[in-house]
């Protein structure tokens, strides 16, 4: 895969999307045991989001993850478990309504359990995937602000979608500097980034050079940019995503898409550390790589689901084709 590093207005070249996925896509070997794969956890769902971070963890098994976890509210979880199995559901969060007798010190203790519970099961993680359903509740945010700063000092990859991008958004320190993290924001939340971090309007006159200048105000944070084409900068290079897609837009789509990021980026740590460094792709920064293996997955997915689906189509139907899709590019035998 051909990079290209740009200054201010530069092109972007097309990632070889199909050729990073093959180069990445652990081989199905019956010698690896459970967890090799991926294990990825999602930090999100609140009494009103519970479809978000179902999306982004069971899309990440779909891909090929052996494990999926949920760290959720107890509003949340049971809705949660209900829609699979297949999930591990952790009800640890809490929403200021759910502790609105409590005093500052009681808070102060709940927040700290909170994080003292996840932090059991943080190592055990190869990605977290921050937002999908999270809410803009002020004491959970506080909450997962104080897991993310806990996930940063282990070095912990993180990709932030949703409300998680809220977050970083009025919290620009919890990534800044942070090279493992990704953030994937749509085109609200894109112009929000820019307006904070850059102090000025999107300029759609200069997408490439205002990407890249984005990446590096943060400190070389990937960003995903959502759209046509799906553009994407560590602040050194810029790539783009376009081939296949749908025109059809149904929410969800970006929580397939967080899940399957981690997933990738997971694998293409894998395959940098298998590999020395010694091919092309290898020498890419994984979070890059992840994002257009993640990108291109979820766009052929969504093509697929539409050619059977057309107008009808939803999320879960993406979601039913991204096996079928990752094996036409990746057999898995």
């Amino acid at each position: 895969m051909e990079a290209v590093k740009c200054s201010s207005g530069g092109a972007s070249f097309e990632a070889d999307a199909e050729c990073v996925l093959r180069a990445i896509t652990p081989s199905l070997d019956p010698k690896r045991h459970k967890g090799q794969a991926g294990k990825i956890a999602v930090i999100g769902g609140c009494r009103e989001y519970t479809g978000a971070p179902y999306f982004a963890a069971i899309s990440a098994l779909k891909i090929g993850a052996d494990l999926s976890h949920v760290f959720c509210t107890q509003g949340a979880a049971t809705v949660i478990k209900s829609y699979s199995p297949e999930l591990i559901v952790h009800p640890i969060l809490e929403e200021s309504y759910s502790i609105i007798d409590v005093d500052d010190e009681g808070r102060r203790q709940i927040s700290k359990k909170i994080l003292s519970e996840f932090d059991k099961w943080m190592e055990r993680f190869d990605c977290l995937v921050i937002g999908p359903g999270l809410g803009r509740d002020p004491f959970l945010l506080e909450c997962v602000s104080k897991i993310m700063t806990h996930a940063r000092e282990s070095n912990v990859p993180m990709v932030v979608d949703g409300d998680g991008l809220f977050l970083v958004t009025n919290s620009i320190e919890l990534v800044s500097g942070y090279r493992l993290a990704v953030l994937t924001p749509n085109v609200n939340e894109y112009k929000r980034l820019v307006q904070k971090v850059l102090g000025g309007d999107v300029d759609d006159q200069n997408t490439h050079g205002e990407l890249l200048s984005l990446s590096k105000q943060i400190g070389g944070v990937t960003i995903l940019r959502k759209g046509k084409s799906d553009l994407i900068s560590d602040g050194e290079i810029v790539q783009s995503v376009s081939i296949y897609g749908s025109p059809r837009r149904c929410g969800g789509q970006g929580d397939i898409l967080s899940g399957s990021v981690a997933v990738f980026l997971s694998w293409a740590r894998q395959h940098i550390s298998a590999t020395k460094r010694e091919s092309t792709i290898s020498q890419t920064n994984p979070t890059v790589l992840g994002c257009i293996a993640g990108s291109a997955l979820l766009r052929k997915a969504a093509a697929l689901a539409f050619k059977h689906k057309k107008r009808s189509t939803l999320t879960t139907d993406i979601i039913e084709h991204l096996g079928q899709s990752l094996e036409a590019i990746c057999p898995a035998s």
